[in-house]
């Protein structure tokens, strides 16, 4: 796959995720101004549990390979996928740091 193909489908694949998570998520959490329910709510069954589980160590991970790699290979700005680990999500994060680093790798 060539590179900007992958960069492509990475940014709209995160950008998916950041406009339905602006359409289904932030009405009701707006409206609610539950911040505390709004989390709990990923918890209300044995599958949410999991799911959000799920997503919440993959965020613990994309942190820990973030900070890994600010020092042993320079990436700059990964500071900001950690913020995005917690709004909007994970897959924004996750796509913002691929791509930075592809910029990065593909410039060194």
């Amino acid at each position: 796959m060539k590179q900007t193909l992958f960069m492509v489908l990475v940014a709209a694949s995160g950008l998916a995720f950041a406009v339905a998570f602006a359409v289904i998520v932030l009405p009701p959490a707006l409206a609610s101004g539950d911040v505390i329910g709004a989390f709990s709510a990923g918890f209300v069954n044995p599958y949410a549990t999991g799911y959000s589980l799920d997503a919440i160590l993959c965020g613990f991970i994309l942190i820990v390979w973030v900070l890994h790699e600010r020092k042993t290979l320079g990436i700059p700005h990964g500071w900001v996928a950690i913020l995005l680990c917690f709004i909007p999500g994970v897959a924004v994060a996750f796509a913002y740091y691929l791509i930075l680093r592809t910029r990065r790798l593909g410039s060194a």
